[in-house]
């Protein structure tokens, strides 16, 4: 018996079938034609067409409404063609396709708040993909003397968003560098990275020195949360080819030179942000061609069957050779291949290569300012 489903029902060409509808149409025809085959095959007798209930409800769990009545027409149709063609028309086999044709409103009512609920979710991750790009400006592709690029991995891939947090600005002090992690996910560590982003974003302009910096970020977080929420970060400044890094509870920098990946200890640990650290600076020469990656404790937690990611063992393999965006995705492939595509927390990834000092520019005066002071 061959059968159809009005179109109707069905969204016009201007609307094409989504990927899920597609899905729950061909699951509720595979059924509707099965169910038919048996009947088919039993003879005379409408045994089965009780069956067809199924199908609305199939296409329910994937589908819009407007497929449900689709496929709900069908299988009523179906149902009524078996009952009349059938030797006896039978009282149960009635009822049976008026259960049919009653269930399609329940199962078009189901598939109607499923699809606002799925509709909602998605509008949420947009919002939160833009809140989150609000906060993690665009970095690169060059600062000053280095060439930056930076990822940020989200570990769902229902909402983008986190506390991982990171900014490079240009100074007069020099290029200055911060990565950290709020403690959390969702709106308040996206609420606590803006205000850690925001004040540095300030006085990384008016701090001679990076422990000044660290100490108005840590009041700026002790007056943003509660006893136990902190902020990790570590602080870089590259001056002049003088590399200056100060830690607050946060995984140390690897820096790459010649095929050797150096992690970047500070002095003494110091705690997070919040909790008043007293931060050791760590000075370091830089030479043209040092790549050096600053990354989120996600990077160290990633991991499969216990085993962790071996970050220092491979950076030079993903992140020594190319440009530092090439060196970024390759680092992002190997982890994600790593972990099956099952990140346990998001993380945050800056990659900087040093070019060498910056040439010292002078601005020619105008000739008509030479000796205008001698009137």
């Amino acid at each position: 018996m061959l059968f159809r489903v009005p179109m109707q029902f069905l969204p016009t060409g201007r609307r094409p079938l989504s990927s899920g509808s597609r899905a729950g149409l061909g699951a509720a025809l595979v059924l509707l034609a099965l169910v038919s085959a048996i009947e088919l095959a039993d003879g005379s007798r409408a045994d089965h067409i009780g069956l067809l209930v199924a199908a609305p409800f199939l296409a329910a769990a994937f589908a819009s409404w407007r497929v449900v009545l689709g496929v709900g027409a069908a299988a009523t149709g179906i149902g009524a063609a078996f009952t009349l063609s059938a030797k006896n028309v039978e009282l149960g086999n009635v009822v049976n396709v008026g259960g049919v044709a009653l269930f399609i409103g329940v199962a078009a009512a189901v598939a109607a708040v499923r699809q606002r609920q799925a509709e909602q979710i998605a509008e949420l991750s947009k919002l939160a993909a833009v809140a989150q790009q609000a906060v993690l400006r665009p970095l690169g592709p060059q600062v000053g003397s280095l060439a930056v690029a930076a990822r940020y991995i989200s570990s769902t891939a229902a909402a983008e968003i986190g506390g991982d947090l990171y900014e490079v600005i240009d100074t007069p002090y020099g290029v200055r560098m911060l990565i950290g992690d709020v403690r959390g996910k969702g709106l308040d560590a996206v609420r606590l990275a803006s205000i850690v982003l925001g004040s540095y974003r300030h006085v990384a302009y008016e701090r001679a020195d990076l422990r000044a910096i660290v100490a108005d970020l840590d009041r700026a977080v002790a007056r943003s949360v509660g006893d136990e929420d902190f902020v990790t970060a570590a602080l870089v400044e590259e001056r002049g080819g003088t590399l200056t890094i100060v830690n607050c509870g946060h995984p140390a920098p690897l820096l790459l030179r010649r095929g050797e990946v150096i992690p970047l200890e500070p002095p003494s640990p110091a705690p997070p942000l919040g909790f008043m650290p007293v931060v050791r600076p760590r000075v370091e020469r830089l030479e043209p061609g040092d790549r050096l990656l600053l990354f989120t404790d996600g990077l160290g937690e990633a991991r499969r069957e216990g085993e962790f990611f071996p970050t220092e063992d491979r950076a030079w393999q993903l992140l020594g050779h190319g440009t530092v965006a090439d060196g970024l995705a390759s680092l992002e492939t190997a982890l994600v291949e790593w972990v099956h595509g099952r990140l346990d927390d998001d993380i945050a990834l800056v990659l900087m290569e040093y070019s060498g000092p910056r040439p010292v520019t002078t601005v020619p005066v105008p000739s008509w300012e030479v000796g205008a002071s001698d009137g």
